[in-house]
């Protein structure tokens, strides 16, 4: 139930919000009266309280009001005149002009306005007509229309009006008045039109007798100026010819002396080029002689170079044969040797079998056998050792390496070093042969004499020490 009684009272406040809420136009103004007294407000929104505060409108926007004279008006010259013209009013916007607008018209409507603010305008018009000429109303309208509007702006104001502007439209005479000043003004304009006529043709004439007198002194001047050039130009002419002349007279002896020394110039220089042509030809033989020779030189020494460049290639190709050769004869006797080494290697493999098979015959009977064989190895290698050093067969090995060598006719050796390298390749052949040996064979050739060697220089040494010995 209270929520009820506070919505009614929300819902009374609003309604009575929206009846006391107003909003006041620019072109109108409110007079709000209340038991405080008034207030004005234009141009914005305002609370007022309903059935206590009264609202009165004002309208401020433009108000048109017809002007004319209903009987004629006399001027300062006593000529009876009307007079038609517009004037717009309107109250003023201040707060005191409005409060005294509202205290005269509030209660008049705008008709009643447009025939106060009449009666007024044609009034002050009355009286500025009568201060003025005819001749400067017609003439100045805006003036007039100035005057009226200052004079009746004061009788305005005191009721809140305000004159924007005034316009006159028309002036107007039942005598014919305005029409006569019409036709004067007319008759003095085409007065004043002829008279300038008459003073520009006249201004015409004196400038074309003018022109024509300053054409004809700049005729004559410039005749008088041609003819003055025209003798220069003759008399000018006359010298330049003449220097002309003399110059040619000159040129001509000038070019006859000019011709004979230029004749006997060519005369000489044609000597002189003749000269030198059976000089420069004599020079051309003994080079073309000179060129001949160093050809036939070149071609000679061409042909010495080819024929021994062909005879150390042939010389090359048959000792490329003859190694070839012998190389394949020492491959071929490597290959007999190797024969020979695992001929050896089987009868020893046999033999070893063998010893293996008697070695079950006891141990005595091969140690006897072991002892007998290194006796018999001792004496195999002094036999051995004799029959190469007593004998020819290490010069025949060192032979037979060299043997390939007998058979080159000749041996072109490139670079350096390259005859130590030819006993080098010797010396290792031989020593290839004994190694073969040793593998055929199982003798070392080289551990005998390496051996043997040692030997004889440890005898030599122990009997100079002997020696030594004796004699101290």
């Amino acid at each position: 139930m209270p929520f009820i009684i506070i919505g009614i009272v929300v819902g009374l406040l609003l309604l009575l919000f929206a009846v006391s809420y107003i909003k006041v136009r620019p072109d109108k103004a409110y007079i709000i009266t209340g038991p405080r007294g008034s207030r004005i407000v234009t141009g914005k929104a305002t609370i007022r309280i309903p059935f206590i505060q009264r609202i009165d409108v004002v309208p401020l926007d433009l108000i048109q009001v017809d002007i004319r004279t209903s009987s004629a008006v006399p001027t300062n010259e006593f000529i009876n005149i009307f007079v038609d013209g517009v004037a717009n009013i309107k109250i003023q916007s201040d707060p005191q002009s409005i409060r005294l607008a509202g205290e005269i018209f509030l209660t008049r409507s705008l008709e009643d306005i447009k025939q106060i603010a009449k009666e007024v305008l044609e009034g002050n018009m009355r009286e500025i007509i009568g201060q003025m000429k005819l001749r400067e109303l017609v003439q100045n309208r805006d003036k007039f229309a100035e005057q009226v509007k200052l004079s009746a702006l004061q009788d305005m104001q005191k009721m809140g009006l305000d004159i924007v502007n005034i316009t006159i439209q028309n002036f107007t005479d039942k005598n014919g008045v305005i029409e006569d000043l019409g036709v004067d003004n007319i008759v003095q304009i085409r007065k004043d039109a002829s008279i300038a006529r008459a003073n520009s043709e006249k201004e015409v004439e004196i400038a074309v007798s003018e022109a024509k007198k300053l054409a004809n002194d700049a005729r004559i001047k410039s005749e008088l100026e041609i003819e003055e050039q025209n003798n220069s130009l003759a008399l000018k002419q006359a010298a330049l010819k003449q220097k002309a002349d003399v110059a040619k007279a000159t040129a001509d002896a000038s070019y006859e002396i000019q011709y004979a020394n230029e004749a006997k110039t060519i005369n000489v220089a044609k000597q002189d080029a003749e000269i030198a042509r059976r000089e420069k030809e004599i020079e051309l033989k003994a080079k073309e002689v000179e060129v001949e020779e160093k050809t036939l030189e070149a071609r000679i020494k061409k042909v010495a170079e080819a024929e021994r460049y062909a005879k150390e290639q042939k010389a090359d190709e048959q000792l490329y044969v003859r190694i070839r050769e012998a190389e394949a004869k020492l491959a071929e006797e490597q290959r007999r040797i190797e024969a020979m080494r695992l001929a050896a290697e089987a009868e020893r493999f046999a033999q070893e079998q063998k010893a293996i098979g008697i070695q079950a015959v006891g141990l005595a009977e091969a140690e006897a056998i072991q002892k007998k064989a290194e006796a018999m190895k001792l004496m195999e290698e002094a036999a051995v050792l004799e029959l190469v050093l007593k004998s020819d067969v290490l010069p025949k090995i060192v032979q037979a390496a060299a043997e390939p060598l007998t058979k080159v006719d000749r041996i072109t050796f490139f670079g350096e070093g390259n005859s130590a390298k030819l006993v080098s390749d010797i010396v290792n052949t031989s020593t290839k042969a004994i190694e073969g040996v040793k593998e055929a064979t199982g003798l070392d050739l080289a551990s005998l004499l390496a051996g043997f060697g040692a030997g004889k220089f440890t005898h030599k040494k122990e009997q100079k020490e002997e020696s030594n010995d004796v004699t101290e």
